[in-house]
């Protein structure tokens, strides 16, 4: 399954609750992706929130786009990426 870094911004910040709301929302994002054949990695948050870094996996860039716009979600950039570590050269 092709890999994906998706880059987003949020003018006022990203704010997800740290309770259960949040689990809910984070849990609808999984299972509509899922609908999608997107899995949803992590993400990585910039300090102000406003700025995300995504991590997915899923059969192209349409189905990213198709699932981020179901959850209401901004995109500014998909990339296709692969994973370099400092031990595969170990």
């Amino acid at each position: 399954m092709p890999r994906y870094m998706v880059e987003r911004t949020f003018p006022a910040g990203l704010e997800i609750p740290r309770d259960e709301r949040g689990t809910g929302v984070c849990q609808q994002v999984v299972d509509r992706n899922g609908e999608l054949g997107v899995t949803w990695v992590h993400s990585y948050v910039s300090e102000d929130k406003r700025k995300t870094f995504c991590v997915y996996d899923g059969p192209s860039p349409e189905a990213i786009r198709k699932a981020a716009e179901r959850n209401g979600l901004p995109i500014d950039r998909i990339t296709r990426v692969t994973v370099l570590d400092p031990y595969f050269y170990s």
